[in-house]
């Protein structure tokens, strides 16, 4: 397994630590409209410095990432700009779809989290813009998104390593194998090969398990009634890339 070194900005750090001191206090003096005001400024200004820490540490990590690619429009996210670009797209397809509640966006227009930080991001651009992104989540300490939903506890005790794939999203969504899914789909294969990831997890709603039963190693791990705010059916799906199908070889692979 790689080493990640992640290089954390000291400044950053320091800063947070002192908003996070004072984002609650009150000048007894000043009337209700001015603390309200300063919480709110000083909110703004926490959330700036956890963006900056998530910029800094995402492109250290996808940096020290194994990812051999020959496809000039499919990349990992290793500057600022590709991840300011990727976390608006995630802003506005959350929004086209009215799944904000259930995902929310940490700064308005920007939908970012701390799992970012140790996620190979990938994105695909076509004629220049991103027009679709997923990533794929290494565990840590601070777990897998998911496991709101479910513990992840048994696939850490059956393998050494495990992942989620989560924010997938397509600037124009289609229902067939359009060229950003391929290609998306391929950089998810490709990270979990060369960087000795041993089981894959996700969410899905239940409607798409047709498409990714062809795909081969899925299986389901659980049915919910709901994700969260997401009031449609989810399926919790467990993947070993290393028994994908011959479909999956034919329209991913080859």
């Amino acid at each position: 397994m790689i080493n990640f070194n992640i290089n954390k900005n000291n400044s950053l750090m320091v800063l947070e630590e002192l908003v996070k001191q004072n984002i609650n206090k009150k000048l007894s003096y000043m009337p209700d409209s001015f603390n309200q005001q300063q919480y709110e400024a000083l909110e703004l200004f926490k959330q700036r410095i956890f963006l900056e820490k998530t910029i800094d540490e995402s492109i250290s990590f996808n940096k020290n990432l194994i990812f051999e690619n020959t496809n000039p429009n499919l990349h990992l996210a290793t500057t600022a700009e590709d991840l300011i670009d990727v976390f608006k797209l995630r802003s506005d397809v959350y929004t086209n779809i009215n799944y904000q509640d259930e995902f929310p966006d940490t700064i308005e227009g920007l939908n970012f989290d701390k799992y970012d930080s140790n996620s190979a991001i990938l994105f695909y651009k076509n004629n220049k813009v991103i027009t679709g992104t997923t990533r794929l989540i290494f565990d840590s300490e601070n777990k897998l998104p998911s496991e709101d939903k479910l513990s992840f506890n048994k696939f850490r005790n059956q393998y050494k390593y495990i992942g989620e794939v989560s924010r997938l999203m397509i600037q124009n969504q289609t229902k067939s194998l359009g060229i950003e899914f391929k290609n998306l789909t391929m950089g998810i294969y490709c990270i979990y090969k060369d960087n000795n990831i041993n089981i894959l997890l996700s969410g899905i709603k239940k409607e798409h398990y047709k498409l990714y039963s062809k795909f081969g190693g899925f299986n389901i791990v659980k049915e919910l009634s709901n994700y969260g705010y997401v009031n449609e059916i989810a399926l919790i799906l467990s993947w070993d890339p290393s028994k994908v199908s011959k479909f999956f070889k034919k329209a991913f692979l080859s």
